[in-house]
């Protein structure tokens, strides 16, 4: 019996995907001819727009057996903007193949399909593309390609193009697991099926080299498929399952839901979700084959399913769902043409969000403009096409608006209250800080003596199926942890609706009483430049809000990692390539939401009013007189019916009013409350951080180089520069200087550069950095400007470095560049918009190279910039006792 595989294609743009898949399906005999990209007659690129661009917009299955194996090959899209398409093919896959193209390398957005892969725990084949392009390379050998893999990916990752006995390769599977290494090492050989154990349980990743578009390796890869996968197993359940991943229409608009097969069998006209399957296909490129029956392991799609929806489970599987880790950032409004029904569109556009799910369609009620979510600026061009090819429409996207996001920084009850006559329900949910990434979560500590268990249940169901509006922006909210503490219905008057309503005024008015937070996108990048532009690459990011690692040196290059918000991103991309003159790059992915830096300019901007929107209101409804009557959120406990116990002074429960409460779920409730966090587990840990002190924040820095510190650093207070006793001195150290300098005259050039040390100075980091020029500066920048230079003209003379002082040139009127010399001290005032910073370090990158340089600043990332580029880095305090320490051996040899 053949085993069916469902295998995926995944890689960033332009690695070779569909390539890869063509080869496929050509060596498997399923095609006659090998398509290609450029001449747009690939077998599995259907779309208009995908051969017009060379890109996969939408995932894509065929069908090909090889050997014992019966494959459904999902080939995804690689472009960013698509990445959620791409994810939600994860859900089904049995194992995937990661390409990655040599001459890119590990990109970010390589790393992010890893992460993905990780989530979803997907055994995973690695596929090195594009060697006959490498061949010549000293550098992109198998051996630095397969490192590079270890290091960037994981160091389970294993060459498979080695016998199976060979010793080294036994080794290499050995390593991958602590009881098989042991085994190993006491003589016992791996055995094949203990490999393919391995693969399945992600311990071990296969990697093998070649070129798919000269079909090199191509086989080999599709061998060791076959021979390493075990295939899809029945999941274990009774009866039919299936898990959906994608809905499109056909041709001819029917709806098509594409699942695959978990357990049992599905045939047409078997009942699933109160509807009957029409239709089973198995497609294979843009054509199906119409099937009686679909069996364990199958990915088909059905018809006749009206309400299904991506990531659900149908049959045994109902109601679990998958969440998917990627979520749009940007938000735009849809221009319409002015004839259009902004109703009818609304529909048609919900229509459009079965198949992309992550548009989240809306309507602004004070506005009536329509919204939408998107990825980026590919995916609006081919909504757009889209739009125009289903509906007629030719629409425009309005400027895009970044998603935030909200949470809360400390627990709170939220208390809904629904009661108009002839209704009733009360609903009390603890609303609690949860992990970044984790969403929202709900559970139940009610007992059930005081609230049936339907009713829990169905106040749960509420919680989850829809998404909850925060109270500072209107933003959906996040990363929450939910619990029903208590509750209230009616015998005669609680209907299903009545519990909605107060749920959803709970969830609210629980907002308002919490501490809540902005989170905003974040961004993990990478940056890979040239040294001598390292400088103003970290420039940028401090301005752009980012936090960064220290640069390090790879090759000819360095490398800068960190994160930074995507509001302030911009075009950088572009901005990077321009200063660099198109060797800078730019990897950048979706890192998650963090607290956002501007937060209170953000809320001011948007100015919602939570007691405004009619439609998410904090307030409940009580009957009075024989009627409603409307409660505000901040006077809803002075007339609640149920007391859950919770005490907002102290943000317990009080045991001895809980007798509404399950008490094993009270004490784990309890404890939870109590329970120190970790640090950074919560976003309230994060905003607390962002409120340390400077002096909290130095010291963080000073440990993990993640925090950048202001410019100028605050004095000591214990220093009095004897400036006038140094003046006094100036005369005789001529005479000692003339004599270093007939010193200097004698000695042979090579001598002279052997021995020359230079010392780059930061102007005005050091003025600032001194309590007398500080002071003096703040009356007269000019005049602490020359004591400074008058104090370094007498420390040069003593020295044997050659001293370059550096000023900002914002600080000279003029602003232009011009280089001064005063008694053989170097005076050095940049050119308009060049920092000091960014002076020194090009200079010290330079000189670096064939003398000694030293550094002295007080600005963290310029220290950690000189010293990757070999420079020796001297704080301004310490450069002060420096010169307080000369100026001592000055009046000693004076004395003597």
């Amino acid at each position: 019996m053949k085993k069916h595989l469902t295998l995926g294609i995944l890689a960033h743009v332009d690695a070779g995907k569909t390539t890869l898949s063509e080869g496929l399906l050509y060596l498997s005999g399923a095609i006659r001819n090998i398509g290609r990209v450029d001449h747009k007659d690939t077998f599995l690129d259907t779309y208009e727009l995908e051969r017009a661009r060379g890109i996969t917009i939408f995932s894509k299955q065929a069908l090909f057996e090889y050997e014992d194996s019966s494959f459904t090959l999902l080939d995804t899209p690689g472009h960013a903007d698509f990445s959620p398409e791409m994810e939600r093919t994860l859900q089904v896959l049995d194992m995937a193949v990661l390409l990655i193209s040599v001459p890119d390398g590990v990109t970010s957005q390589v790393k992010l399909l890893w992460k993905l892969l990780d989530h979803y725990r997907v055994p995973v084949m690695i596929f090195v593309n594009k060697m006959d392009q490498v061949e010549d390379s000293p550098e992109h050998t198998k051996e630095a390609i397969l490192a590079s893999l270890k290091e960037n990916l994981s160091s389970h990752v294993v060459s498979f193009d080695k016998e199976f006995d060979d010793s080294d390769f036994q080794e290499e599977l050995a390593i991958c697991n602590d009881e098989l290494l042991e085994g190993y090492l006491e003589g016992k050989e791996i055995s094949m099926e203990t490999a393919r154990l391995l693969i399945k349980e992600r311990e071990c990743f296969p990697c093998l080299f070649g070129s798919a578009l000269k079909m090199e390796g191509v086989k080999e890869l599709l061998d060791t498929i076959s021979e390493y996968s075990e295939g899809y197993r029945d999941d274990g359940n009774e009866g039919f399952g299936g898990r959906v991943f994608k809905i499109s229409r056909d041709a001819n608009g029917t709806r098509l839901t594409h699942l695959k097969i978990t357990s049992g069998s599905l045939k047409i006209r078997d009942t699933v979700q109160d509807e009957k399957i029409d239709q089973i296909r198995l497609y294979s490129g843009d054509k199906f084959t119409p099937m009686q029956e679909a069996t364990t392991g199958m990915i088909c799609a059905v018809t006749g399913l009206s309400g299904t929806r991506a990531g659900e489970g149908l049959g045994v599987l109902k109601g679990s769902s998958v969440s998917e880790v990627l979520q749009p950032i940007l938000s735009s409004t849809l221009i319409l043409p002015e004839e259009a029904d902004i109703t009818v569109v609304f529909r048609q556009l919900q229509l459009l969000q079965e198949e992309e799910p992550m548009l989240l369609v809306s309507k602004n009620e004070v506005t009536g403009e329509l919204e939408v979510q998107v990825m980026g600026e590919v995916q609006k061009e081919i909504l757009k096409h889209l739009i125009k090819s289903r509906f007629d429409l030719d629409v425009k996207f309005g400027p895009g608006r970044i998603v935030y996001k909200e949470t809360i920084a400390s627990p709170a009850e939220g208390i809904g209250h629904y009661e108009p006559l002839r209704h009733y329900a009360e609903v009390h949910l603890l609303l609690e800080p949860a992990e970044p990434g984790s969403g929202i979560t709900v559970e139940t500590s009610c007992s059930t003596d005081e609230l049936a268990l339907n009713w829990q249940r169905l106040i749960m169901t509420h919680v989850m199926e829809k998404k909850h509006l925060g109270v500072l922006t209107g933003s959906e909210i996040t990363d929450i942890k939910i619990t029903l503490l208590t509750g209230r219905a009616h015998e005669k008057h609680t209907e299903g609706g009545d519990f909605r309503q107060a749920t959803y005024r709970a969830i609210r008015q629980g907002l308002m009483m919490a501490d809540s937070v902005l989170l905003e996108p974040m961004y993990d990048l990478r940056i890979e430049a040239p040294q001598e532009f390292v400088g103003r690459a970290l420039t940028d990011l401090q301005r752009m809000n980012g936090k960064v690692d220290p640069p390090e040196i790879e090759g000819n290059k360095s490398v800068i990692t960190g994160s930074v918000p995507a509001a302030c991103l911009g075009d950088y991309a572009v901005e990077l390539s321009g200063y660099t003159h198109g060797e800078g790059k730019l990897f950048v992915t979706l890192s998650g939401y963090a607290p956002c830096h501007n937060s209170e300019e953000i809320i001011e901007s948007i100015g919602y009013n939570p007691t405004l929107d009619v439609a998410n209101s904090p307030d409940s409804v009580f009957c009075s007189h024989g009627a409603g009557t409307v409660i505000p959120w901040d006077r809803v406990r002075e007339h609640m019916h149920v007391d859950s116990g919770w005490d907002s002074k102290t943000g317990t429960i009080v045991t001895d009013l809980t007798d509404n409460i399950d008490m094993e779920a009270l004490k784990e409730l309890q404890n939870r409350l109590k329970r120190k966090k970790e640090p950074e587990r919560s976003f309230a840990d994060v905003e607390r951080d962002l409120r340390m002190t400077e002096n909290e924040l130095k010291d963080i820095f000073e440990r993990t180089y993640g925090t950048i510190k202001p410019r100028y650093v605050a004095a000591p207070e214990t220093f009095d520069s004897s400036f006038a006793e140094e003046k006094e001195a100036r005369r005789d150290l001529a005479v000692e200087q003339e004599k270093r300098a007939k010193y200097e005259n004698t000695r042979t050039v090579s001598e002279t550069d052997a021995m020359k040390e230079y010392l780059l100075v930061d102007g005005y980091n050091v003025i600032y950095a001194s309590k007398e020029l500080s002071d003096l500066a703040a009356r007269d920048l000019k005049a602490a400007r020359d004591t400074l230079i008058d104090t370094l003209v007498n420390f040069q003379g003593f020295r044997r470095e050659k001293v370059l002082l550096v000023f900002d040139a914002y600080k000279v009127p003029g602003g232009r560049e011009h280089v001064e010399e005063k008694s053989g001290l170097m005076i050095i005032y940049t050119k308009e918009a060049e920092t000091a910073d960014q002076y020194i370090e090009k200079a010290a990158h330079e000189i670096s190279r064939k003398y000694r340089v030293t550094v002295a600043t007080s600005d963290a990332i310029e220290q950690v910039i000189v010293m990757g580029s070999g420079a020796i880095r001297l704080s301004a305090r310490d450069f002060w006792e420096e010169i307080r320490r000369t100026g001592d051996l000055i009046r000693e040899k004076i004395g003597k």
